[in-house]
């Protein structure tokens, strides 16, 4: 799909775009807080996604920066100004959501134009730039179909065209992939970003889908119970977790109890059940980190290595091997340690085709891959 505009609309999207300042916005329903104390910048041009589980918050953090719900306290600026209280409409917004909210009795072109209509666009101008930005998202072909005649891609693009066909400030996005298949799913992943690169316009993203998170954010913000728990780049998220629930939920680790016998800036040193000693990364949260407290220590599952003679690791154990599968690139393997059961991911195929259920295993990991948390 094409989504390249025009350079004076490119021009055009870029000045109107100077990102968002959400300050301390609280949203309460009864008793239940939803949204607490919650503070980040969208910057122009990025893709911050907004990631937690059901009821964390995100949803309602993005409806308040769109207007369609107001916070109790707090402050959304753009452009200098606090936008808390302006009307939805007046915001200059692109929203979709995840059902798209087409017109049905309505064409594709003119689900487009409509956002155009409202803004008393002329018809000959908001016909010009309804059929330009469909033909920008391959729908060229099918300006006179009606949503149920299209496809859930092709009405997801549809949604984007008349998002962005007003030139908004910035672009928000509430789970707008959940109803498509894997495939497509995985497709739109790949042409949101090439519609944010080509655009240069900032997008607020909303998503449960850890992987989707990372392969299409400039940053993440990771939520849960209603707070940021964590924001930063893909690879920092998921390398330096500021807490367990954000190792947990940014993908799969392996947690095991330590305790820290000494520490400095960056490195601790830690001691496991069994009495072996060893170096580990200190994670964000390490400034609460001090001598003779518990811990746990986070290895992701691809940083564990089942051993051969030889191997050099600083951190072994022993155990069995419970469940050995393959899945693809890379086989998974879980190895009962102790009361714990590890993760192995293992994208050695020589060495994976060796391991059965059953074997005894020495498995270990480095301590550049140990991270220590607190919380």
């Amino acid at each position: 799909m094409n989504m390249i505009l025009k350079t004076g609309n490119v021009a055009a999207l870029a000045a109107r775009d100077k990102g968002i300042q959400v300050r301390n916005i609280t949203k309460t329903y009864a008793d239940h807080v939803a949204v607490d104390d919650v503070s980040f910048d969208l910057k122009s041009g990025e893709l911050l996604t907004l990631l937690g589980p059901s009821g964390s918050g995100k949803s309602t953090t993005l409806m308040m920066v769109a207007g369609f719900e107001n916070p109790d306290r707090g402050t959304i600026n753009v452009n200098g100004s606090n936008i808390v209280g302006v009307d939805a409409r007046k915001r200059h917004f692109g929203i979709v959501f995840q059902g798209y909210a087409l017109f049905p009795h309505m064409t594709a072109m003119e689900n487009v134009e409509f956002p155009l209509r409202m803004r008393r666009v002329a018809p000959a101008e908001r016909l010009r730039l309804a059929r330009e930005m469909l033909e920008r998202v391959g729908l060229g072909s099918m300006t006179h179909r009606r949503p149920r005649e299209l496809s859930g891609g092709q009405q997801q693009r549809v949604a984007l065209a008349r998002a962005l066909v007003f030139q908004p400030h910035a672009l928000l996005l509430d789970e707008p992939l959940g109803a498509l298949d894997k495939n497509m799913r995985e497709k739109m992943q790949y042409e949101i970003k090439e519609l944010q690169r080509t655009l240069g316009i900032s997008i607020l993203f909303v998503t449960h889908d850890q992987e989707e998170a990372m392969t299409m954010s400039d940053r993440i913000a990771v939520m849960d119970q209603g707070r940021i728990l964590q924001i930063g780049s893909p690879k920092s998220v998921y390398e330096q977790p500021n807490t367990a629930f954000v190792a947990n939920f940014l993908g799969e680790t392996n947690m095991i109890s330590c305790h820290v016998s000494g520490v400095d800036a960056e490195r601790a040193v830690v001691a496991l059940g069994d009495g072996q000693r060893g170096a580990a990364v200190v994670s964000g949260s390490g400034t609460a980190l001090s001598r003779d407290i518990a811990a746990r220590l986070s290895v992701r599952p691809e940083n564990v290595t089942i051993l051969r003679p030889g191997d050099a690791v600083d951190f072994r154990l022993r155990g069995t091997v419970k469940q050995h599968t393959f899945v693809g690139r890379h086989s998974r393997t879980i190895i009962t340690a102790g009361e714990m059961d590890f993760a192995v991911i293992t994208a050695d195929a020589a060495r994976a085709a060796k391991i059965a259920m059953g074997d005894i295993v020495d498995f270990g990991w480095k301590s550049e891959h140990a991270l220590v948390i607190t919380k």
